[in-house]
Parts: C-alpha cells; sequence; structure tokens
C-alpha cells in the first residue's frame, strides 16, 4: 500500500503535468502571435496537449495515487466508494496546488499576460458553457468509473482516459474553454489573475461528477436504489467529524490505486450486489 503522502505527491505532480504542458499550448501561441486571437489553433493544438499530458501523467504517477489529477474525478471516486473523505481533502488540496504550480511555472518561463490566455472563458455565454462543464465531465467520469474497474476492458484504461479528454476538448473549447476540471482552472486564473465565470467551472464539473456517478451506478452496476450509496457516503463524512471512526481503514484495499482490469466477474457480480 502506498504511503499517503506519496499519493498526494503524485496527485501533485501528476496535475502539474496535465496543466503545465497543456496550458503550453495556449501560452505559446499568444506569444508567437504577439497577443492575437489563436483560438482557431488552441482548438486545433490544445486538445493533442492535455491528452498526451494525461497520458504521461498517468503512466508516471497512476499506480501510486489512481492518477485522478482532477478534483471532479476524486469527488466521483468518492461517491463510488473507492476513496475516503480524508483523502477527498487531500487530493483536492495537492491537485489544486499542482495546477498553481504549473502556472506559476509558466509565468517564470513567459509572463502574467501569457498565463491569462490560458484561462477558461465561455464562448457562446454562460448557459452553454454550464452545459458543455456538466455533460462532458460527467462523460469523462462515466469512463473512468467503467474503465478503472472493468475485466474486460481494464488494459485499454491508459489509453481510453486520455482519448476521452481529447475529444472532451475538441468538442467543448470553442463554447467553454473545455475545463472538466477545477485544478486545471483555477491554476491560470489564480497566476494570470483573470477571473470571468470561475463559479461555471467549480461547480459545473462537480454537477458533471455527480451526474457521471448516477449514470454508471444505474446503468452499468444495476443499482437502483442509492439510498445506502447515499446514507454511506453521510456516514462517513459525519464520521469523520466526530473523530474518524468512519473513515476508510488502513487494513482495507487501497480505494485511491486500483489495479486496472484486475477485477475478477466474481468481484464485480459482488459489486453490483
Amino acid at each position: 500500500m502506498k504511503a499517503q503522502g506519496q499519493k498526494y505527491l503524485a496527485e501533485l505532480f501528476g496535475t502539474f503535468v496535465l496543466v503545465f504542458v497543456g496550458c503550453s499550448v495556449p501560452v505559446a501561441l499568444f506569444k508567437l502571435s504577439g497577443g492575437q486571437n489563436t483560438l482557431i489553433y488552441v482548438w486545433q493544438f490544445a486538445p493533442f496537449a492535455f491528452g498526451i499530458a494525461l497520458l504521461a501523467g498517468l503512466y508516471a504517477f497512476g499506480e501510486t495515487s489512481g492518477g485522478h489529477f482532477n478534483p471532479a474525478v476524486s469527488l466521483a471516486m468518492f461517491l463510488d466508494r473507492r476513496l475516503s473523505v480524508v483523502d477527498l481533502a487531500g487530493y483536492w488540496l495537492f491537485q489544486f496546488a499542482g495546477a498553481v504550480l504549473a502556472s506559476a511555472v509558466l509565468v517564470l518561463a513567459f509572463n502574467k499576460a501569457a498565463v491569462k490566455s490560458a484561462a477558461t472563458v465561455p464562448g457562446f455565454g454562460k448557459g452553454p458553457a454550464v452545459v458543455f462543464e456538466i455533460v462532458m465531465t460527467a462523460i469523462f467520469v462515466l469512463v473512468i468509473l467503467q474503465v478503472t474497474k472493468s475485466g474486460v476492458f481494464g488494459s485499454s484504461a491508459l489509453i481510453a482516459i486520455p482519448l476521452t479528454l481529447l475529444a472532451i476538448h475538441f468538442a467543448a473549447i470553442p463554447v467553454s474553454g473545455s475545463s472538466v476540471n477545477p485544478a486545471r482552472t483555477l491554476g491560470p486564473a489564480l497566476i494570470g489573475n483573470k477571473w470571468n465565470a470561475e463559479w461555471i467551472y467549480f461547480l459545473g464539473p462537480a454537477a458533471g461528477a455527480i451526474l457521471g456517478w448516477l449514470v454508471h451506478t444505474v446503468v452499468v452496476q444495476g443499482d437502483f436504489d442509492l439510498r445506502d450509496n447515499v446514507a454511506a457516503v453521510a456516514d462517513e463524512v459525519e464520521g469523520e467529524i466526530h473523530g474518524g471512526g468512519a473513515a476508510v481503514s488502513d487494513d482495507q484495499p487501497d480505494p485511491a490505486a486500483p489495479e486496472w482490469g484486475t477485477e475478477t466477474d466474481a468481484e464485480s457480480d459482488d459489486r453490483q450486489t
């Protein structure tokens, strides 16, 4: 079992890789164009940067922490009982720190105005941006929740997840800037000091994570009675508030770093009952 500190640092550096490499595209295009509008070029190249950066982060740190690198993904894993409430808070903290650190390094390489160009902003108004952030995050979470536990598709997890993110960016960049990740939004916004409807990129992915988990639980797992799941989440949070009694035990298998594709059919059946 990985030490808690190792998992948190893996999330920090994995998120750093994702944000630094992905945001380098709009930053570099901003500098190359002399500050002109480069959305069409960002649309063409940024999806590949984010998708391949996620692939790199998963290969480097996925076995240590589970490779979330995204607070919305961690929320979905918590709701699916694969992450304790303590680790959820720790993952969030280090994911945001990794994104801020990546943006700070980009400032060192370029300048504040260039990093500001990497901020996520609505392209066609707040309404479409909210819808796209919710739906795209739900799709992303659905793929992750299934492929990381699938005995059939588990071996393709390292490809399926980055390719899903790449497709999401192609679809969503013109509409919402394609965050689906509150940490990715916070880093450039904080360091570049550009705040434009940031609530969309926090509430949207959070709602998308919940929606994706609900669809996965009902459609894939066949669990139509969500009361036990909700009660378990509430009991764990309450346990932590009153002394940590309901937290995931260190004696249990590590829920944050699943061995992708190793779940047996029997384990899958048990999980659905």
